[in-house]
């Protein structure tokens, strides 16, 4: 499970580094018709190097503040893969 805080409508899509105990991502996609979320999961999926199907958001749908749970990565791939 990852906690994440998301900044749709950004340049380009990237790690921004932790912010209040949540991984803050910049997000190339607008915050409308799920598009945001959709890029979430492309990103997420890419950088942590699974299926998109693996990706899941799973609370905050429709808010900046988001739970993503996402199977077959162990917590320290995934620390590994966001420089934590």
């Amino acid at each position: 499970m990852l906690a994440v805080w998301v900044t749709p409508g950004a340049a380009r899509s990237g790690y921004a580094g932790v912010a209040d105990g949540r991984l803050r991502i910049r997000l190339a996609a607008p915050a409308r018709e799920g598009r945001a979320n959709e890029e979430l999961v492309r990103f997420v999926a890419g950088l942590l190097g699974v299926a998109r199907r693996d990706v899941v958001v799973v609370a905050g749908a429709g808010g900046r503040r988001k739970l993503v749970q996402v199977a077959g990565v162990t917590v320290e791939q995934a620390g590994r893969a966001f420089r934590l």
